[in-house]
């Protein structure tokens, strides 16, 4: 299963994975009526390590016990607790907003919207984030082009992540009783990578973990060989381009 497979590669997930964007983080959060905020789907810790930075109370929950560990390890003073969307280890309305970071798309919704309602304090926020590749420029188009959907899939680029998105909070999941209506918004970001590292980092997709050894070994390779032959990518370090893209809406 493909929400399962991260586990396998929490310290390379840990080690590559990019941060979110502490714009996106700040507008997810600010109409939030408090400081309390549960990280769910945390995996290794990229966003409660930004909400901790913003002065934040931060809980985490996430399900994988490899990727728990990686956050323990980065982060030994957030509460972090094993649980997932679907039966949150919280009480009621005992946090102010709930983030999920490259994880929502996971979640069973029409379970997990009712638990994250029931655990948010009225008047509360959930928000979706994701870290989305710019598409607009030339060769991160090419390298969609190359890298394929198991690489890159259908939320990963700017052009692709709103409509791939819009459609989690819809009335059709049950959560129109207990949230009011989603917005959308993309805040400015990037992450400094070399050839090596950015094939590293494509190689924790999803996608990608769950592909025969010769098939993902096959698909890295053309993404290897992409990046070397391009003027922008083929030496030392560059910056990758990216938006963080925030889902969000407040608790009825």
């Amino acid at each position: 299963m493909l929400s399962s497979s991260f586990g396998a590669a929490a310290t390379a997930y840990a080690e590559h994975r990019p941060d979110y964007a502490r714009a996106a983080v700040w507008w997810a959060r600010e109409l939030a009526p408090g400081p309390r905020v549960l990280d769910l789907g945390a995996g290794t810790g990229k966003m409660s390590a930004t909400l901790v930075a913003s002065g934040a109370d931060v809980v985490a929950v996430e399900p994988d016990l490899a990727m728990l560990a990686e956050l323990h390890r980065a982060l030994p003073s957030v509460r972090a607790l094993s649980g997932s969307a679907e039966a949150i280890p919280l009480p009621d309305a005992s946090v102010d907003a709930v983030l999920a970071g490259n994880a929502l798309h996971w979640f069973d919704m029409a379970v997990a919207g009712p638990e994250i309602a029931r655990v948010l304090a009225p008047g509360g926020i959930l928000a979706g984030l994701w870290n989305v590749l710019d598409d607009r420029i030339d060769w991160v188009a090419d390298l969609e082009r190359v890298s394929g959907s198991a690489a890159i899939g259908p939320r990963d680029t700017l052009s692709s992540w709103r409509t791939a998105t819009a459609d989690l909070l819809v009335p059709s999941t049950g959560l129109v009783a207990h949230f009011g209506p989603a917005e959308q918004a993309e805040f400015a970001h990037g992450q400094g990578r070399t050839a090596d590292s950015l094939v590293a980092t494509l190689a924790t997709r999803a996608g990608m973990l769950v592909m025969s050894d010769p098939d993902r070994e096959a698909a890295l390779g053309r993404i290897r060989a992409f990046l070397g032959s391009r003027p922008e990518t083929a030496r030392g370090e560059f910056t990758v381009p990216m938006l963080t893209g925030v889902l969000r809406a407040r608790r009825r």
